[in-house]
């Protein structure tokens, strides 16, 4: 069986590394997930990755302090994360790279968006960090910013929900399920699948976003291979 996509973009959540304890990195998970990425690498699939720093710090974290200096150390964050998840890869056999939107080129790449599509082409995974270099935009508007630069397929958001429902499932437990719906379905009922800005990118761009749930990680590559589990917005 062939996957469903040739280049896809996989947007993780900070939080997912850090496992059950919420905070750093459960070095055990990011193997894992690794090893799931190097099945869909194994298979082909491009595979451009950005990770949040929701295990670190978020920007809105530092209450009463200046939010562009909030952000900037959230952005630093995912650095952090970025080269966990890089080392990990690397460990399992997969050639990779990580990009910075902010230049600290003694720690990886700055983003230049050819060099990426071109590393891609080569058969690397690119890890793109720092979100998209400005305060006020978070993680996931940089997946969908850097989708619709790279020309990805989907965005496959592996979040610690396993879908999207119409009310949060930690409060309401009838909160019921949606196995798919649109762009302006999540913009107009304020789902919290991604933030507003992000959508409405991924809505004009035409970019399919697929979330599913991370905790068990094998769900990686059935959303690759087109599965139907989790929400498809589209």
């Amino acid at each position: 069986m062939s996957p469903k996509y040739k280049r896809v973009m996989l947007k993780v959540s900070g939080e997912a590394l850090a496992g059950k304890a919420g905070f750093g990195i459960n070095f055990d998970i990011v193997t894992t997930i690794a090893e799931k990425i190097k099945e869909c690498y194994d298979m082909g699939v491009q595979i451009a990755i950005v990770v949040g720093g929701g295990n670190f710090w978020r920007g809105r974290s530092g209450e009463g302090m200046d939010r562009t200096r909030a952000d900037h150390m959230g952005m630093l964050a995912t650095v952090i994360n970025s080269l966990a998840l890089l080392d990990a890869l690397e460990q399992v056999g997969v050639e990779a790279r990580v990009q910075t939107a902010i230049e600290m080129r003694q720690i990886a790449e700055p983003y230049i968006r050819l060099k990426a599509a071109r590393h891609l082409e080569k058969g690397r995974v690119v890890i793109f960090a720092c979100g998209t270099g400005n305060p006020f935009f978070s993680t996931d508007t940089t997946a969908a910013l850097r989708a619709a630069e790279i020309d990805a397929e989907v965005i496959l958001l592996a979040k610690k929900v396993d879908a999207v429902y119409d009310s949060d499932p930690n409060i309401n437990p009838n909160a019921k399920k949606l196995d798919s719906l649109t762009h302006l379905d999540v913009l107009n009922k304020g789902l919290g699948v991604m933030d507003s800005t992000a959508t409405s990118l991924c809505m004009d761009n035409k970019i399919p976003i697929h979330v599913f749930g991370i905790e068990d990680p094998e769900n990686i590559k059935r959303a690759v291979m087109g599965e139907n589990i989790g929400t498809i917005v589209k």
